[in-house]
């Protein structure tokens, strides 16, 4: 499955810095993957976090931080997973 923008939420912003919320059913391996969050490109900038409610059952929560944002492509770093 692909990105859905209208699951992601900003929870805090402060200069330039945000702190956001993402729900999906898509399995860890695919939110990892190179790309997934592309199509959000103009929204996100480096050191962004983001709390993804991840799975079938959205009982595992991985913090990501976006690691890098250039000419389009998104890339994030898993910092913490856990499941329920």
């Amino acid at each position: 499955m692909s990105m859905d923008s209208k699951n992601l939420s900003v929870l805090a912003y402060s200069n330039g810095f945000t702190l956001w919320h993402y729900k999906t059913t898509d399995e860890k391996a695919v939110v990892e993957a190179s790309g997934y969050f592309n199509k959000v490109s103009n929204i996100f900038n480096v050191g962004d976090v983001i709390f993804a409610s991840l799975g079938q059952t959205s009982t595992d929560m991985t913090i990501y931080v976006v690691s890098s944002v250039e000419s389009g492509v998104v890339s994030v770093s898993n910092l913490i997973s856990a499941g329920v």
